[in-house]
């Protein structure tokens, strides 16, 4: 009895391009939600100091935009770097990015002005960038390097979304943001160069 044809496993390209072309078509899908039910779903995001504006707005701001210029905005540099991240190591993508949401969404809740609610995947899109320079920086693969000399020639006048600039503008989200993937690449550099030193024996 011979096996039935295996599965060929999903191309790392289409995975990454397929996970940020289905995030990018949420987002749109909820902004049209909003449009249509007036600002129901943006309330959900991060609230200053409150509780009730903390758990929620971590999982829900990320994907809620103020309008279609914002999301656009986002949507490039979001999937450019998003799928650039998950080519480089898919499973540290997905650490890197729950690490980011949480530095991110806990400082906007920590240092933004009361009474504020903040949404947006700016947030996310600063902890990519934060995140693939970190690589370059503490993995110091030839890969990661290049990848990080590119990110500053294209994205790199991005550095300055990270201090106070125009109003209504979360540069608190940059930077915790760029703050959260910096602190996510150093961890999962030094988790990789254990795992690759071989254990000490004693004779």
């Amino acid at each position: 009895m011979s096996a039935g044809p295996q599965a060929r496993p999903i191309h790392p390209l289409r995975r990454a391009l397929t996970l940020w072309g289905l995030v990018i078509a949420a987002m749109w899908l909820l902004l049209i939600a909003d449009w249509l039910t007036p600002g129901a779903l943006t309330s959900w995001g991060i609230v200053p100091r409150r509780l009730d504006g903390l758990v929620p707005g971590l999982i829900a701001a990320p994907f809620l935009h103020a309008g279609a210029a914002h999301l656009a905005a986002n949507m490039v540099p979001l999937a450019v770097m998003g799928t650039v991240a998950a080519l480089r190591d898919w499973r540290a993508c997905w650490i890197a990015l729950a690490l980011v949401s949480v530095v991110s969404g806990v400082g906007v809740w920590l240092t933004s002005p009361p009474g504020s609610v903040t949404v947006g995947a700016s947030g996310i899109v600063f902890g990519l960038f934060g995140y693939l320079l970190g690589r370059g920086v503490f993995v110091r693969r030839l890969g990661d390097i290049a990848v990080s000399v590119l990110l500053i020639l294209v994205y790199g006048s991005m550095v300055w979304g990270i201090f106070p600039s125009a109003p209504h503008v979360s540069w608190q989200a940059h930077l915790f943001g760029f703050i959260g993937g910096l602190a996510a690449a150093f961890a999962l550099a030094r988790r990789h160069r254990r795992a690759r030193t071989p254990a000490s024996t004693f004779q």
